[in-house]
């Protein structure tokens, strides 16, 4: 039986990862805070199943705690690493972002030295993310295309990803970074722009609110489905050999179109509760983030079974059944 260790194990892409590598047969063990219980125990709001993580070994050690890492590494042995845990707070300024620095630079840092130290076989899994580009010169973006990160979130994750190379090239370490870009599901958080809207249809149609305030509707993302990015991280440690990846579906939709499928799917018009406030406008960029996931097709054979309509009303149906 395999081992996994999962870090950032109750957020979205930690609860499909590990039900994903549960019905694979692994024994599969999670990284937590001391304060993750009560995270835990409302997970199911989002959808994950109630006895999800009593199938698994739960570690309460923060990615700070260099010391409880390394005793957790020398007891356990494990086969796979899949580290997403990070912090995502996105500033005004760069000066905002300083505990995003340097949580997810020094967490992926202190886990992959443990690593080192003591089993050094481990494959290891890196969440990259789309952020990283920032501001592209071209569209879609490749794994060569240059980076150009303009938070402290995508220059935190452009260093580690960094780390996380460094490690395989010096060291000999299996490691793979996986960059994702936008991936979607009932178990997103509501300030995420697909759950807020898919949410919101679900409450109007429900007639728990009226009125939903978005900013630019012509906001273009690449958006896919988690479960579906899941099974690309773990066909990435399972090739012959170690390498970065793009994972994206290289299509553009906008939060139109988002708002058009989500209320038309709660048997409502759009139009007539969708309001546009200035405050949360952004501009759209004038080269979008869209990637090329060729490498991996090609690789891995992975492949994307979800398409963006049945992504967008799966969501809707879930928030409806809860509300």
């Amino acid at each position: 039986m395999k081992r996994a260790l999962i870090t950032g194990i109750t957020g979205q892409d930690g609860s499909y990862l590990t039900e994903y590598l549960l019905g694979l047969g692994y024994e599969v063990h999670g990284l937590m805070r001391q304060t993750g219980l009560e995270q835990i125990k409302g997970s199911t709001q989002f959808g994950a199943p109630e006895d999800l993580y009593e199938r698994c070994v739960l570690h309460p050690i923060s990615l700070d705690n260099f010391p409880g890492l390394y005793r957790l590494v020398s007891r356990w042995q494990f086969d796979e690493c899949y580290h997403l845990a990070a912090a995502s707070f996105v500033g005004e300024t760069l000066a905002d972002g300083y505990q995003t620095i340097q949580t997810n630079i020094a967490g992926t840092h202190y886990l992959l030295a443990a690593l080192c130290e003591f089993q050094k076989s481990c494959r290891f899994y890196f969440a990259g993310t789309s952020e990283m580009f920032g501001r592209p010169r071209a569209a879609p973006q490749r794994e060569d295309t240059p980076f150009m990160p303009r938070s402290a979130y995508g220059i935190s994750k452009l260093a580690a990803f960094h780390l996380v190379r460094n490690y395989r090239e010096s060291q000999g370490m299996f490691c793979c970074s996986g960059i994702l870009y936008n991936h979607e599901s009932p178990r997103r958080r509501p300030e995420f722009v697909t759950r807020k809207i898919t949410l919101a249809a679900a409450r109007i149609a429900r007639g728990r609110q009226d009125k939903l305030e978005l900013g630019n509707l012509d906001a273009r993302r690449d958006w896919g489905w988690a479960p579906d990015y899941v099974e690309a991280m773990h066909a990435m440690l399972n090739h012959t050999s170690p390498d970065d990846y793009v994972v994206a579906t290289g299509e553009l939709h906008s939060v139109r179109e988002i708002c058009e499928i989500a209320f038309a799917r709660a048997g409502l018009d759009w139009s007539k509760h969708v309001v546009v406030n200035p405050m949360f406008h952004r501009a759209e960029e004038p080269i979008p983030l869209q990637g090329d996931s060729t490498k991996i097709h090609r690789v891995t054979s992975w492949r994307q079974k979800t398409r963006f309509n049945e992504m967008i009303t799966t969501m809707v149906d879930a928030d409806l059944s809860r509300i």
